[in-house]
């Protein structure tokens, strides 16, 4: 068979081993190939696994919690260690937000349904506030300068990430409100559907150890790796190298505490609407994934 993966820029892992030769090279030994399907939004994830367009997919914390409200039969395969320098939600250094409660009755651009509706979602829920309630959530539009957007006011805040981030904080305007690791763990995450996971386990772990590989190859390679990433998703090289360094590079099997860290989002999520109904999120974890995937993890590069 064909192992089809989804690939889009918001999953680093992911992009990168479309563009190396490891997934054809651990599947080869299986009698299997493999194949990349690219798309633009990471939230559309479930539903392609869901339709049978991928079987393995990677995104944030946030789209395999909607996709199991969704209905789709899921289950994680792996995770990424912690990111703590991933994201931070920037508020104008010389405006007037200065907590996260400043924030009500203000608009926040951010990736709505990626792991940054999980980060405000939870940063207002300390402060007793309601994501799309007391602050709104707005999606950035195609070409929007959202940096110039928070000079002049137009937004209270805005959650980057990636080489736009490295810019934002090179340029000196711009205060970090919230650093992505101290709400969240903001780890990547790994899904696929239960079928292809129960019935063939030595598969998933031919690709989680084709994406170990290419963690690694990114960084022992990060000059390369970043001008890859500006020549395709713009940015500069240097502020590609600097968002690729502060991720961990490093793979884990979904454990019972991931699942907990999932859980908590998942009814913060129920209890301000994002989801309709209340979710087990336990439902997803596959607990006889874990012992290949760690095997898989272990081998050397």
């Amino acid at each position: 068979m064909t192992v089809t993966l989804g690939v889009h820029a918001s999953n680093p892992s992911l992009y990168y081993l479309a563009r190396l030769p490891y997934l054809d090279e651990e599947l080869a030994p299986l009698g299997e190939t493999g194949a990349f399907h690219h798309y633009a939004d990471g939230t559309r994830t479930g539903a392609l696994l869901a339709d049978g367009t991928i079987d393995f997919g990677g995104t944030g914390s946030t789209p395999p919690i909607t996709a199991q409200a969704a209905g789709h039969d899921l289950v994680y395969a792996a995770v990424s260690a912690p990111r703590p320098d991933h994201g931070a939600l920037l508020v104008l250094d010389s405006g007037p937000v200065g907590t996260v409660a400043d924030l009500k009755g203000g608009t926040v651009v951010l990736g709505v349904g990626s792991w940054q509706t999980h980060l405000l979602a939870k940063a207002l829920h300390a402060q007793g506030l309601g994501y799309g309630e007391d602050v709104t959530p707005a999606r950035p539009a195609p070409g929007e300068d959202q940096a110039r957007r928070l000079r002049e006011g137009e937004i209270a805040g805005w959650i980057a990430q990636g080489a736009e981030l490295a810019a934002a904080r090179r340029g000196g305007e711009f205060r970090e409100l919230i650093r992505t690791g101290d709400v969240i763990t903001d780890r990547s995450v790994f899904f696929t559907r239960r079928d292809f996971a129960t019935s063939r386990p030595e598969l998933i772990a031919a690709v989680v150890t084709a994406l170990r590989r290419a963690d690694a190859w990114v960084a022992a390679n990060p000059a390369e790796a970043a001008a890859i990433a500006a020549g395709e998703l713009g940015g500069t090289a240097a502020d590609w190298q600097t968002a690729l360094a502060a991720l961990p590079w490093q793979l884990e099997p979904a454990t019972t505490g991931f699942i907990a860290e999932q859980q908590e989002a998942a009814d913060i999520f129920h209890g301000v609407g994002f989801i309709d109904r209340a979710l087990t999120v336990a439902h997803a974890h596959l607990p006889a994934l874990e012992a290949p995937v760690a095997a898989a993890l272990a081998k050397a590069v």
